[in-house]
């Protein structure tokens, strides 16, 4: 049984630093450097603890197999976790062949912010909608582009920083 629970303890321990680490890097990223440091402080004890148990009987393979295992469903909850937690500002950059007025006037009536760049495509003159906004609200976003028109052509970049612009509140 003690065993048993020092592999759960090896598995346990990597899954949550490894998870931890890529939501450090978020922050690190976003310039968040206190949340970064203080994520960083845990990750590396919990990593010390993990690795530790390890080289203590490091001929088990059991051992290696439950760190093995822990730092693959890490990597796979991390990037979980950060979806969900869907932090900071993207850009999202739109392009329709149908009715753009209509488009940018549904975006704005939706609550999101929305510039009209006008340029030259391969095929004429083409519309090109910038809208900045929390990540959190992009499958909202989507749902009203694909309503519109299913073939725009989407883009999507992370913004850093902000400052300045129109920004309310997505109506529900």
């Amino acid at each position: 049984m003690g065993a048993i629970l020092g592999y759960l303890l090896i598995f346990l321990a990597r899954l949550t630093d490894v998870s931890l680490a890529t939501i450090r890097m978020i922050m690190v990223i976003r310039g968040k450097r206190i949340i970064a440091a203080c994520i960083g402080f845990v990750e590396a004890g919990i990593y010390i603890l993990a690795v530790g148990k390890v080289l203590s009987a490091v001929k088990n393979p059991l051992n290696i197999l439950a760190y093995a295992l822990g730092f693959a469903t890490g990597n796979y909850v991390g990037i979980f976790l950060e979806e969900k937690m869907a932090l900071g500002s993207i850009i999202v950059q739109v392009i329709s062949e149908n009715g753009v007025e209509r488009l940018v006037e549904k975006l704005r009536n939706n609550g999101f912010g929305v510039t009209v760049v006008e340029g030259c495509g391969r095929e004429g003159v083409r519309h090109l909608l910038n809208v900045t906004l929390q990540r959190k609200n992009l499958s909202k976003l989507y749902g009203i582009i694909d309503d519109h028109d299913k073939k725009a052509f989407v883009t999507v970049t992370d913004a850093r920083a902000i400052r300045g612009g129109y920004f309310s509140s997505i109506k529900k």
